[in-house]
């Protein structure tokens, strides 16, 4: 499975931006999907998981209530949109996705993960 992240860029405090990725490859081996971001010298952390069938969500508690995570799965895509965006939600936001079942719950460690993709940068200037 191949993911490919886009729609990042820059943008100012309170603006907006819908972050795609799109699979490609054995996608029917994809189950759940997550978003990660990463600032350069920190470790990545965990912002958002989608199940397969989009019907449980989770969010870190710093993005609940301003980005929504969904999918549209005859398109093998997920979105990412991020709305009341701060400066401190400057990354590089990475999509992966699970190739096996992992139990229920929602998944938040990288190591959950076994396809990422190359990674879009999101800056948000004040």
């Amino acid at each position: 499975v191949q993911l490919q992240a886009s729609g990042g860029g820059l943008v100012q405090t309170g603006g907006s931006l819908r972050l795609s990725c799109a699979a490609s490859g054995r996608t029917s081996s994809s189950y759940a999907m997550g978003w990660f971001r990463q600032v350069l010298g920190k470790e990545r952390e965990f912002v958002a998981y989608i199940s397969w069938s989009g019907a449980s969500t989770y969010y870190t508690d710093s993005v609940k209530g301003r980005f929504t995570i969904s999918r549209d799965n005859a398109k093998n895509t997920v979105y990412l949109q991020m709305n009341s965006l701060k400066s401190e939600d400057t990354a590089v936001y990475y999509c992966a996705g699970t190739g096996a079942y992992r139990g229920s719950g929602h998944y938040t460690r990288t190591d959950e993960y076994d396809y990422w993709g190359q990674g879009t940068q999101v800056t948000v200037s004040s």
